[in-house]
């Protein structure tokens, strides 16, 4: 069987036309000896948005049981993808899927040895990527700890020890986290914490 082909193409201002992208990945579908499965358009949509309607259709349709196409080919990465983060994820849903990656200017192709390289490429600094936003976040911290400051959310009111045992007093009648908090000014989690850890502990932070 013939290797089936989903083409996706993308303008983002609706007095554009797809006709130059759509020409060219036929073009390329012929050259391949593939079969066109469908052409997947999203006019006037800018690729900043969540929500693409063709995009979505086509996701939707490469999640199906029966995977309708083999191939989804694109006139560019950024017709597709907003950023490399988004990139990635739709090349590994599509690996997963056993479907392969066409990007026909760029010269990517998923279903050959040079374009599976090209995909180790973009994983590994994907993850390089994530490797320095860690490390960022974890230096932020390290530097607010050493200036002094309190890390998380602040908390909704100072309590006393009297308030603490009130709390662990009213949970002992029943009453549930949510009413506790509501009761006594404090969030859900905080509530809950108080009544099930060692109340000298807790004491011991006021």
């Amino acid at each position: 069987m013939k290797t089936r082909v989903a083409v996706y193409v993308r303008v983002s201002s609706a007095d554009q036309k797809t006709g130059s992208q759509e020409k060219a990945l036929r073009e390329y579908v012929n050259h391949r000896g593939w079969v066109l499965y469908k052409v997947y358009r999203d006019h006037g949509v800018s690729g900043s948005v969540e929500t693409r309607p063709a995009l979505d259709e086509l996701m939707r349709e490469a999640r199906h049981h029966s995977r309708p196409f083999d191939v989804v080919a694109c006139w560019k990465f950024d017709r597709i993808a907003r950023s490399l983060k988004m990139l990635i994820s739709a090349l590994e849903l599509f690996k997963a899927l056993k479907i392969d990656f066409v990007s026909v200017t760029e010269s990517v192709d998923t279903s050959l040895p040079s374009g599976e390289l090209v995909f180790q490429i973009f994983g590994a600094v994907a993850q390089f990527e994530r490797s320095l936003i860690a490390a960022r976040v974890r230096a932020g911290l390290m530097h607010a700890k050493q200036q002094g400051k309190i890390l998380g959310r602040p908390a909704l009111r100072q309590l006393t020890v009297n308030d603490v045992v009130q709390i662990r007093k009213d949970r002992r009648q029943k009453m549930t986290f949510r009413a506790i908090a509501k009761k006594h000014g404090i969030s859900v989690w905080t509530a809950h914490h108080l009544c099930t850890s060692g109340i000298k502990q807790q004491i011991s932070k006021l």
